[in-house]
């Protein structure tokens, strides 16, 4: 009995092999790593890049953003999470640029690790979501992707610190902003997701809770109405009582794996 089960959970269960802390660019002296988990098989295979957030100040490629890395595993994907640099040593735009860089990567090295180069999606959460929504919707040519998924992401940050009416340490960190005047608010606009929305953009799904208490539910909204009104495809997956971060979902709305897994292979099909 215990070999047919032993057997049984063999045939379950994805087998991929783990890679970690591989360099994908140096900075100066910085020297920028992604962990990479490689299913077994032929491939290519649909192909994720996650993005940790943090507030842009803290965090790296295996905090926040961990909760997804198993059902991702069993799911069959490769995929990638990434290290970018922080604020406040490094301001905008060098965390954006380096997830840029961390694509064009994945696509030059899509043969080793059995990606598709053609079949990529960015997927962040808080600041990484903002990220990957930036890059989403500016990416072309190398840095296009076929998918993004943000998980709570702050796509308007006039509107985030309006919120708040207060730049927060985050801004103040990552932009250097000190006072909202025109200048700030020129910065925070020319950094926002939404600023570059047009036609012909990938198929975006947003995961957010109602009760986020850090990026306001609205963000998400505005931002799927938006983006539709220009003919995108979006989707968002509303967590009814969610707070901000997927790890206390996992009790009451574990089925949020489901959906993005799910979401993913019709849309990397």
């Amino acid at each position: 009995m215990r070999s047919f089960l032993a057997l049984l959970l063999l045939a379950t269960t994805a087998v991929a092999e783990l890679k970690n802390d591989i360099e994908f660019a140096k900075v100066g002296t910085v020297s920028l790593t992604l962990d990479a988990n490689v299913p077994d098989g032929p491939g290519p295979f649909p192909t994720v890049i996650l993005v940790h957030g943090g507030g842009f100040m803290r965090g790296d490629k295996t905090s926040y953003i961990k909760p997804l890395f198993e059902p991702l595993t069993q799911a069959g994907f490769t995929w990638f999470t990434i290290n970018y640099r922080l604020a406040p040593t490094n301001g905008w735009p060098a965390c954006a640029e380096d997830v840029e860089c961390a694509i064009r990567w994945v696509k030059a090295n899509a043969k080793t690790y059995k990606a598709d180069p053609q079949r990529i999606a960015l997927v962040g959460e808080s600041a990484g979501g903002h990220l990957v929504s930036y890059v989403g919707v500016r990416g072309e040519g190398e840095t296009r992707v076929a998918a993004v998924v943000p998980f709570y992401a702050p796509h308007d940050l006039e509107l985030q610190v309006k919120s708040r009416n207060a730049l927060g340490p985050s801004m103040t960190a990552l932009f250097g902003l000190t006072e909202l005047n025109d200048a700030a608010w020129k910065t925070l606009r020319a950094a926002s997701p939404t600023t570059y929305l047009r036609a012909g953009l990938p198929p975006f799904l947003q995961f957010h809770g109602t009760t986020d208490a850090q990026v306001p539910y609205e963000q998400s909204v505005k931002f799927q109405e938006r983006t539709k009104a220009l003919g995108n495809a979006c989707e968002l997956i509303t967590i009814p009582e969610g707070a901000h971060g997927m790890g206390a979902w996992d009790k009451a709305h574990p089925e949020y794996k489901t959906q993005l897994v799910d979401w993913l292979r019709r849309t990397l099909k």
